[in-house]
């Protein structure tokens, strides 16, 4: 009998267990780190970074059929299964005004912080058909998407890059005056230091390993825009809040990630000091852990099917 991860959202395409066979014929390199468990399953190690990237390359490849994409040692490689439930939610989140979900280019989404990786706007393309525009502070990180979106050029149409040239700033110099965008998604930095990622990463590695590792390991890899900034999570949400406001009628739905649940009280409470309109968490898991999406509007309920037209 098959187990299904069910901790994943219902439309997630990575529920069932990873059908090794399939995932080789796509990328033959993956089948050096691929072992048998005491468990009687394949598997890798996930503490090895070119396993979790050469099965990143394998699933985008099988799954939704991106070609050749490929990272630097140096970036972020984000486990796929989780970064597919944020846009899954997302759609659930815009298919309330419709009792369906939006699917193609009218729908255009915002990805704050895209890296290296372009993972939101390839599984958003690829499962609904959305526009995107993905950003990000690190011209190598976006001339890396570029070479990924060069390696697949019917994806140049539907997926646009921007340079973010202001680190303090999100959506400023990003949105053009007559611009609007379905909604917005960001997984922020969440650590205030260098020192605190890599103390993650030691506890994560060796989670992975069931061992005791001394030296840490960033073996999703990541930069210091993709793992941490000043203030860590709570001062990049907050920032990105208060410059929500500016653009509240250019953004149908704001959302973002937040790792640490003690936040939510803060992020809260300064949207109702914003006065946003709406806002709502919804839950969901992200590989081992349990994360959750802050979602805010400041557009009134009875204008936002106007956005689906």
């Amino acid at each position: 009998m098959t187990v299904q991860k069910s901790n994943l959202h219902p439309r997630n395409l990575h529920r069932d267990p990873y059908d090794f066979a399939q995932l080789i014929s796509c990328v033959p390199e993956l089948k050096h780190y691929v072992f048998e468990n005491s468990y009687k399953t394949l598997t890798i190690n996930f503490s090895i970074p070119e396993a979790v990237k050469l099965l990143n390359k394998a699933l985008l490849e099988y799954f939704y059929h991106v070609k050749n994409w490929d990272i630097l040692d140096a970036n972020l490689c984000p486990p796929i299964p989780g970064r597919a439930d944020y846009v899954h939610y997302v759609a659930d989140l815009l298919a309330e005004h419709q009792n369906k979900i939006p699917q193609g280019s009218s729908i255009k989404g915002l990805d704050i912080g895209t890296g290296a990786n372009l993972v939101y706007p390839l599984i958003a393309n690829k499962s609904y058909g959305w526009e995107m525009l993905g950003t990000d502070i690190n011209q190598d990180s976006l001339e890396n998407a570029q070479k990924i979106l060069d390696q697949n050029p019917e994806l140049r149409p539907e997926i646009q890059l921007k340079y973010q040239s202001n680190s303090g700033c999100i959506f400023k110099n990003i949105i053009n005056p007559e611009e609007r965008f379905t909604f917005s998604m960001c997984n922020p930095p969440f650590h205030d230091s260098e020192e605190s990622a890599l103390k993650g990463n030691l506890r994560k590695t060796k989670n992975l390993n069931k061992s005791k590792v001394q030296k840490p390991l960033l073996n999703f890899g990541g930069q210091q825009s993709e793992l941490w900034c000043e203030g860590g999570e709570i001062a990049f949400i907050s920032k990105m809040i208060e410059e929500s406001i500016l653009f509240s009628s250019q953004v149908l739905w704001f959302t973002c990630l937040v790792s640490k649940k003690d936040n939510l009280f803060k992020l809260t409470s300064f949207l109702k000091k914003l006065k946003a309109v709406e806002f709502k968490t919804i839950d969901m898991a992200q590989g081992q852990k349990i994360s959750r999406i802050l979602a805010w509007t400041f557009i009134p309920k009875e204008s936002r099917k106007d956005w689906f037209i």
